[in-house]
């Protein structure tokens, strides 16, 4: 009885002491008076009551200006299959796509049937080889093409500014660019000329880069043009930052990779070690481990595993993804 006097003696002094802390001792030791003078003093005071109008209505200008264009970049919540094919460099029309996605689960389907397999069986490793591999390989194909672009793009924009400071104007820069960039950057390139010379405001020309190459890199370049289009400015200070800016989104993107290199490697062995036992114990020992997949029970079994084992390896996936 009297330890437990003493504990709770011992926290309600506890407890007091440290609300004191919080809300008397900053009173008492000045605290509260010294962040005071260090706000005043931190206080920017305006220097003038009258901003210029004309600095006013640039600034209005160009805010508007970003608006319009982060409005016009909103993504669409599903990206239509012609879009993601130009995207992916493809000249493939999405019927074309169409034909060739139901050739390869027809295949699919065939030699599972001819091998013996179940028609659930057959079912599923079709619509794999129809609707799953085709697209996953217009997603590598797609991140493929925005990789090498993003290599070459911080030395375009190097390129465009030394040619504004010699004195070429911004689509004689880009024409250069144009002739001796590799691709894919050469093509997205050649692409703004080509709709610049059927009419199209040179800023609009670049804009549009995003819609064919979505990348953040892609949108920051077309809206330092368009920007300036409207408004004017020192454009060679405003793409050599933005050359900066790219660099230094390289080097974030290499670091976070090589960061991320042992929880991707992590996620590979134990991804990957499952089925390598499955597959040895089944060439030592076939008859204990082909109850998984003729019993029932072993069937369901077999699917659960496969299931958390997907969500494991989506789980880490997203752990060592960043988005910057």
């Amino acid at each position: 009885m009297q330890i437990q006097t003493l504990a709770l003696a011992f926290l309600a002094a506890t407890a007091i002491g440290g609300i004191a802390w919080v809300f008397i001792y900053p009173f008492l030791s000045g605290e509260r008076k010294a962040e005071s003078r260090r706000a005043a003093v931190a206080k920017a005071e305006p220097t003038a009551r009258n901003v210029d109008k004309t600095q006013r209505s640039r600034r209005e200008q160009v805010e508007t200006s970003l608006k319009d264009l982060e409005t016009r970049r909103q993504k669409e919540s599903r990206v239509p299959l012609s879009k993601r094919l130009m995207q992916a460099g493809l000249n493939w029309s999405a019927q074309k796509f169409m034909v060739v996605s139901g050739i390869l689960a027809a295949v699919a389907f065939g030699l599972t049937m001819l091998f013996g397999g179940s028609l659930l069986a057959a079912a599923g490793l079709a619509f794999a080889a129809g609707f799953g591999l085709p697209r996953w390989g217009l997603s590598y194909l797609k991140k493929r093409r925005e990789q090498n672009f993003l290599k070459s793009l911080p030395d375009a924009v190097d390129v465009i500014v030394r040619g504004i400071k010699a004195g070429l104007p911004l689509f004689e820069s880009i024409k250069v660019v144009a002739t001796d960039a590799p691709e894919p950057l050469r093509g997205e390139f050649l692409a703004i000329i080509e709709t610049q010379a059927i009419g199209m405001p040179l800023g609009e020309a670049c804009a549009r880069l995003y819609d064919r190459m979505p990348v953040p890199e892609a949108n920051f370049f077309g809206i330092v043009i368009a920007i300036q289009q409207k408004s004017g400015g020192n454009l060679s200070e405003a793409l050599g930052n933005l050359s900066k800016v790219l660099r230094d989104r390289k080097k974030m993107a290499e670091k976070i990779q090589a960061m991320s290199m042992e929880a991707k490697a992590s996620a590979g062995i134990i991804g990957s070690l499952p089925p390598i036992v499955m597959l040895l114990v089944y060439l030592s020992t076939p008859q204990y481990i082909s109850l998984l997949w003729t019993h029932p029970t072993g069937q369901l079994m077999l699917v659960g595993c496969a299931i958390w084992m997907t969500i494991g390896i989506l789980v880490m996936k997203k752990m060592i993804n960043f988005d910057f």
